[in-house]
């Protein structure tokens, strides 16, 4: 089995196709595998090597998966989201120890000001539109001296570095080996039993793994491939399945409802190309949305069970005739999945509890984060910090969390950084930023405030000011100014049912 990716590129057939967009001849696997070689020793002379850090900042599209593939052939890519404010990315290429920085060629947004404030090397992409999809020209400082460590990455090296967050201020860093991300891979290959006639069309973002992986390197992975929408767009879908041809795409539960909301008037589109299967993660499906799914595209809902710390997958509905539960994330998919307990044992099934995984596409561990190594590991399991039940055959369901952190829509917010934006106000005096349930994204941002004796400021005000400070998904959509937040028994504040508390749930 591959344990790199460059080792997964060789899978695919020289002419078959590997990477398509809009208006664009596909690029094939051959021509891949010669631009991952030609993009690694592009990065050699501008003194990047193996496990040197290189944020992306694209949108999405076919350079943005390609960057990703050929990038983390031969250094550490960092993907970050472009929605991102000044002093997010100061944060992160600076957390990251970025060495350099690949932006499109025309922009000049505030990741560039962030990397010249940190002498990171700034790398200018050009795309090749008249050529095959996704490839592209990098442009980048002369004269650099070699790297420490050229050529190819080996499985041990490190592909893929995300943050995650956690329910301390400071996201965590999470670094996957090239090996946990080619497992990742062949693991969602195998539970989709994916083959070079399938074609994935993707419309998840691509600075998160479950674009990254699901959709991208599982397509590579299996000789497939993967034809890349420049983001999501309901009222595009359908022209694009018609353009694409695909026969399955991956999302996360909004987009799903979204496209339904639209499938009506596209029914003759869904019935002339028809998906031989639709993938759902990084949020929980309702059982209705899966069933009207399968009834409006006539084909099997997979509903998967995914993280970062897991290169993705991690559990997986299986494909027909087994059986698929609506409700669960299903069985075991690549690593071992357990129940442990408070005390670090494990549980039998039909137990409640937390659940826990060990597997070659699971992380060694955080970076430079003892104490959450710590809390976070156990007996060589890694711990959720969901909760959940496994049934008698094995089907895994998640039954709450035990982290704070708020899902909106699979995007993964951290309460604690909201709070110290919102305490950045003058007018802010305490805050609490909490999950409210919200009935398409599961969960929504929402804060309560109690404001400085004395100051004035009104609830626009105040998300206004966070709009400045933090990408849009994480500002809050519900804030209350209150005289007194309400305390737990201790006198601590609680995130948790502070919504049923103040009459959000």
């Amino acid at each position: 089995m591959a344990n790199s990716l460059r080792q997964l590129l060789d899978t695919g057939a020289d002419d078959a196709p590997a990477i398509g967009a809009e208006g664009r001849a596909d690029l094939t696997h051959g021509g891949l595998r010669d631009f991952a070689a030609k993009v690694v020793a592009d990065l050699n002379g501008f003194g990047i090597g193996r496990n040197d850090r290189v944020a992306i900042v694209l949108p999405n599209g076919p350079e943005m998966a390609t960057a990703f593939l050929t990038v983390a052939c031969g250094a550490t890519t960092a993907p970050l989201n472009p929605a991102y404010r000044a002093d997010e990315f100061d944060f992160y290429l600076d957390d990251l120890n970025a060495k350099a920085l690949i932006v499109a060629d025309d922009y000049d947004g505030d990741a560039v000001a962030a990397a010249e404030k940190r002498g990171v090397a700034i790398l200018r992409l050009t795309p090749r539109t008249d050529d095959a999809a996704g490839l592209f020209d990098l442009a980048g400082p002369a004269g650099a001296s070699a790297p420490q460590a050229g050529g190819m990455a080996t499985a041990d090296d490190v592909a893929l570095v995300l943050h995650t967050s956690g329910t301390t201020s400071r996201p965590k860093i999470v670094p996957l080996s090239q090996a946990n991300v080619a497992a990742s891979a062949h693991h969602i290959r195998a539970a989709l039993d994916l083959t070079a006639a399938d074609r994935c069309l993707n419309i998840m973002p691509l600075f998160h793994i479950h674009g990254l992986i699901a959709a991208v390197l599982s397509s590579v992975a299996a000789g497939a491939s993967v034809w890349c929408s420049p983001g999501f767009n309901a009222l595009r879908f359908f022209t694009w399945m018609e353009v694409s041809k695909p026969n399955w795409y991956t999302a996360v539960p909004t987009m799903h409802q979204a496209i339904l909301s639209r499938a009506g008037r596209n029914a003759e589109l869904i019935a002339a190309q028809p998906l031989r299967l639709i993938r759902s993660s990084s949020s929980s499906l309702p059982p209705q949305v899966m069933a009207e799914l399968e009834e409006t595209f006539g084909c099997p809902v997979i509903e998967s069970y995914g993280m970062t710390e897991a290169a993705h997958q991690m559990a997986s509905n299986p494909l027909p005739p087994a059986a698929r539960k609506p409700g669960s994330v299903g069985i075991a998919a690549g690593p071992e999945v357990a129940i442990m307990d408070p005390d670090g044992n494990l549980m039998e099934q039909g137990a409640t509890g937390e659940v826990v995984i060990r597997g070659p596409n699971v992380t060694a561990g955080y970076e430079a984060n003892p104490k959450a190594n710590a809390e976070n590991f156990t007996n060589g399991w890694f711990r959720t910090g969901d909760q959940g039940v496994l049934d008698g055959d094995g089907y895994l369901s998640i039954t709450g969390r035990l982290k704070e952190i708020i899902n909106r829509g699979g995007e993964k917010i951290s309460p604690r950084e909201v709070d110290e934006v919102l305490m950045d106000h003058e007018a802010v005096a305490q805050v609490v930023t909490f999950a409210m349930p919200h009935p398409k994204l599961g969960e929504e941002v929402a804060a309560a405030v109690v404001l400085r004796e004395g100051a004035s400021a009104t609830d626009r005000e105040i998300r206004d000011f966070v709009a400045t400070r933090l990408a849009d998904f994480k500002v809050p959509r519900k804030l209350l100014i209150l005289d007194e937040i309400p305390k737990g028994a201790t006198g601590k504040l609680q995130r948790i049912g502070l919504a049923e508390k103040l009459g959000l749930a």
